[in-house]
């Protein structure tokens, strides 16, 4: 269901228009190519200091230049001063979008979600959805740790994948849920080294099968079926069990995306990073 519109409200821009407002403000290299986009999207070039146009091209500039506090003041000011005005759906997003990128994805993800539940049939619902997961993913610890985090990020990227399959976002979404997959595995690899340690070998040994029947693609697969055949030949490993542990870290997501092209989104969504 589209979003209705009040009678005399002006007319919202599009999130295409956004996207494109978005990525070329960051690359303009002067103030009379600044002039030319801002006009070509229908925003004023000597407008007030407190209108709404002039409050999103401030935004906008904050946002583009990496002064996310400032520009999460901005649109937070843009949207409650102006909620009726044609950017309010862009300062909603942009809220979320500079919370994240402040590293303060507890805070983001609801932004996200109220996104999604007030706009469902929104076009930039993709991409919100990727970075609901990606505020999961970047909560993601090491295998020591809770791993409530990596479990979250595959559920929020796999309703990606499966809601939007030709979304930008879909090799991305795919390969960071191997890389999570690939930490959860690591962890009970992990947890199997532990009991080694214990020398509770049937504990370590229902974890080793639990590992490789639920991640038989998982890196730790091969180790974790040496040591489970050493705990099966009823004789305990030879080896310390220091030797049995994983990297406890986060793996790269870029090593599980196969090749595949992953597509940079509207408002910067791939981040690249961990």
């Amino acid at each position: 269901m589209k979003i209705r519109t009040p009678t005399r409200r002006p007319r919202l821009l599009s999130v295409a228009t956004l996207v494109v407002l978005s990525l070329s403000l960051f690359a303009l290299p002067g103030c009379g190519t600044l002039d030319r986009m801002m006009s070509w999207v229908g925003l004023s070039d000597d407008a007030a200091p407190d209108t709404p146009d002039a409050l999103v091209m401030r935004a906008m500039d904050a946002f583009n230049y990496g002064k996310y506090s400032d520009a999460l003041k901005l649109f937070e000011d843009l949207r409650d001063r102006y909620p009726f005005s044609r950017y309010s759906l862009l300062a909603d997003l942009k809220v979320a979008d500079c919370q994240f990128f402040m590293d303060e994805y507890a805070a983001a993800r609801p932004l996200y979600e109220e996104f999604e539940s007030n706009h469902p049939t929104n076009e930039a619902i993709p991409y919100v959805m990727f970075q609901i997961g990606m505020c999961y993913y970047h909560q993601i610890g090491t295998i020591d740790r809770d791993t409530s985090g990596a479990v979250s990020a595959i559920q929020a990227f796999s309703r990606l994948v499966r809601t939007y399959p030709t979304s930008p976002y879909q090799s991305e979404a795919q390969a960071r849920i191997k890389a999570a997959r690939d930490f959860l595995a690591r962890h009970e690899m992990y947890v199997a080294a532990f009991y080694v340690r214990t020398e509770e070998y049937s504990q370590a040994q229902g974890r080793l099968e639990y590992l490789l029947a639920t991640y038989p693609e998982a890196t730790v697969s091969p180790k974790a079926n040496e040591l489970l055949a050493a705990i099966k030949s009823g004789n305990a490993p030879q080896r310390s069990w220091k030797d049995w542990i994983p990297d406890i870290s986060l793996p790269d997501w870029a090593t599980f995306a196969g090749g595949l092209s992953v597509q940079k989104g509207p408002m910067g969504a791939s981040s690249g990073g961990e």
